[in-house]
């Protein structure tokens, strides 16, 4: 039995609840070491406060769990069967009676609930989405080792998209360029959908690429991640494509003075909130407050967004073993958009920059 279970064991027998059920396929890979997507199939592992856990997947992945170094009980279906059918069965051969439950409330949609309800009349359901999230929050070596070849990786990303930048060159065609050389290096997945932004486009945050053209004077603002063994990176860079006004630089020495200030200030013992107010106060003081709408950054592992959040409100303790996001950006419409962001381990020490492509404005 691994260590990841055990703890989440551990977890059911404190609070007398009779198994937790994990369908969300981050949490099945974080405990099994499965990474599966079954897109509108079940995926599900069973843990047992004083039994044996089982993984219900589809038939056609039943070797791929096996090989993924899963070694217990295996129930595979076929796309005409029915597996909760399966889940009752294997629930039943070992004596469980099922009267408190753990799920994921946020993943389990209403219609598996009512079927979970209809198969075990389930009267007590709890959350597990915490107790994950504290399991997920600090990181192994192991992990940390995947982490670290994502985070080298979307450095190599960046660096092919700034080579790419030239005059009328479209956004789209700079976003293909970057992902053409990711796929050539062995990377099948994305941590989320790339954005390449030129010009008033990188003003919004979570802003669509198109086919807008590369001209004199932008600011071109990238945020892309890579997925490396199942582990996410995530990092922004904005840089200029041949001179940028006055407004444009003070903005990005704003950013930057932000984020290397919020970066400085991740230790362990550091609440979020201290680590977010820390940039907040420069952007703020700058004039620029308003056009900071978002969180300072977020936790990072098997999914690109993790727990925490680094936000003014959040009073959690920073603690070695943590991976998160520092992305502070301004956005003033019709102006300029400019955001960096770095991926940042806190260590016994202080902390790791994991992303290592230059922060120091450059002009292309």
């Amino acid at each position: 039995m691994n260590e990841r279970i055990a703890a989440l064991q551990e977890w059911l027998t404190q609070n007398t609840i009779d198994a937790a059920l994990i369908t969300a396929p981050e949490n099945v890979f974080y405990l099994s070491g499965f990474l599966s997507d079954p897109h509108e199939r079940l995926l599900a592992l069973a843990i047992f406060p004083d039994a044996e856990p089982f993984l219900a997947c589809p038939q056609m992945e039943t070797e791929d769990a096996r090989n993924s170094g899963w070694d217990g009980e295996i129930i595979g279906y076929s796309d005409i069967e029915d597996p909760w059918d399966k889940v009752k069965k294997s629930v039943a051969d070992r004596s469980i009676s099922i009267k408190r439950l753990a799920i994921e409330k946020e993943h389990m949609n209403v219609e598996r609930f009512e079927k979970v309800n209809a198969i075990f009349s389930v009267p007590d359901i709890f959350p597990a989405e915490e107790k994950m999230r504290q399991l997920r929050m600090v990181k192994t070596e192991d992990e940390l080792a995947m982490i670290r070849e994502a985070c080298r990786l979307a450095d190599f990303a960046i660096e092919v998209g700034v080579n790419e930048i030239s005059e009328g060159k479209t956004e789209m065609a700079i976003l293909a360029a970057i992902e053409y050389e990711l796929k050539k290096a062995g990377i099948t997945e994305m941590s989320f959908s790339t954005m390449v932004l030129t010009g008033i486009n990188a003003a919004s945050p979570h802003g669509t690429p198109g086919m807008t053209k590369v001209r004199h004077g932008d600011l071109v603002l990238f945020d892309l991640g890579v997925v490396y063994e199942g582990y996410c990176s995530d990092i922004t860079r904005t840089v200029a494509f041949g001179d940028i006004n006055e407004k444009q630089r003070e903005i990005y020495d704003t950013v930057l003075q932000a984020q290397e200030a919020a970066v400085a200030a991740s230790m362990a013992g550091t609440s979020c909130s201290e680590i977010d107010l820390t940039a907040r106060r420069i952007i703020s003081e700058k004039g620029y407050g308003e056009y900071f709408p978002h969180r300072l950054g977020h936790g990072l592992g098997i999914s690109v967004h993790e727990f925490p959040s680094l936000t003014e409100t959040n009073p959690l303790i920073l603690q070695p073993g943590m991976v998160f996001t520092i992305e502070p950006g301004i956005y003033v419409p019709d102006v300029a958009g400019v955001r960096i962001e770095d991926d940042i381990l806190i260590t016994d020490e202080g902390y790791e920059i994991l992303t290592k492509y230059p922060k120091a404005l450059q002009i292309i």
